[in-house]
């Protein structure tokens, strides 16, 4: 670490939980974000600010007008381009030490689990539950913790889903996968901007704690938030020992 990284960092070096060793450990990270929209913003902007080496940002999807009222990633000249382009800029800008991968798709089968292997934690910060789902077993069978966040009209969520810890719970034991599980979407009911700002803010602070090695991530918890009275609930999560995901190995990992 160079002279200028010691001081662009030093405010993180100076926490005892951190120090100098921790923001090493941050530099030699890699992250996958999955989604540059509401939530993908703020996240992967503190992970990029915070130094985290390596950024993978997927999102198949282009700048829509109606984004930029929460998409902070993205400005209006960014119209019409694919967000990932326009979030490696905004993001190069802010911090070019760090690297970033735009993978202009929407992750699934064998380019989801690669870029799930090749990373030290996932952010899932899509909006569709088939999505999510397939972001959760890529994540258990690789052993990869999971930071989750969603955001709808005034309420989120957030929790941590980590398969190396035995008694953790994975996504799919507290949402099951099923045909009749209603889509909610922004698009059709709305959400308040800084809503997606203070979930992707925090699906960040848990990431880098994983990344850090320092506090402790929010595993087996949901959180509830609701920011029209921002009340934040906490919802204890177990294990479901039925779980057809994670359930089948100890670590969470499913066996041959």
């Amino acid at each position: 670490m160079d002279d200028r990284q010691l001081l662009r960092y030093g405010r993180h070096i100076l926490l005892e939980e951190i120090g100098l060793e921790g923001q090493k450990r941050l530099q030699a990270a890699t992250a996958l974000i999955v989604g540059a929209g509401g939530l993908g913003s703020p996240a992967a902007m503190y992970l990029a600010a915070a130094g985290v080496g390596s950024l993978l940002i997927a999102d198949g999807d282009t700048v829509d007008l109606s984004n930029l009222q929460r998409q902070i990633l993205h400005r209006d000249h960014a119209v019409g381009q694919p967000k990932v382009e326009s979030g490696t800029r905004t993001l190069a800008e802010l911090n070019p030490d760090v690297r970033i991968e735009p993978i202009h798709a929407r992750l699934e089968g064998a380019s989801l689990a690669a870029a799930v292997a090749r990373s030290q934690v996932v952010l899932d910060c899509s909006d569709n539950f088939a999505t999510r789902h397939a972001i959760n077993r890529a994540c258990v069978l690789a052993g990869v913790p999971l930071v989750s966040g969603a955001a709808i009209r005034f309420d989120g969520q957030l929790s941590v889903y980590d398969p190396r810890q035995a008694e953790s719970p994975c996504y799919h034991c507290i949402f099951p996968q099923t045909d009749s599980l209603e889509e909610v979407r922004c698009a059709v009911m709305g959400v308040f901007a800084p809503l997606t700002g203070i979930v992707g803010t925090m699906q960040a602070a848990e990431a880098l704690k994983i990344l850090g090695g320092f506090g402790k991530a929010a595993v087996g918890r949901l959180l509830l938030i609701d920011s029209r009275s921002m009340q934040i609930d906490s919802v204890t999560l177990a294990r479901n020992p039925d779980c057809e995901v994670c359930a089948t190995s100890q670590r969470g990992r499913p066996s041959a």
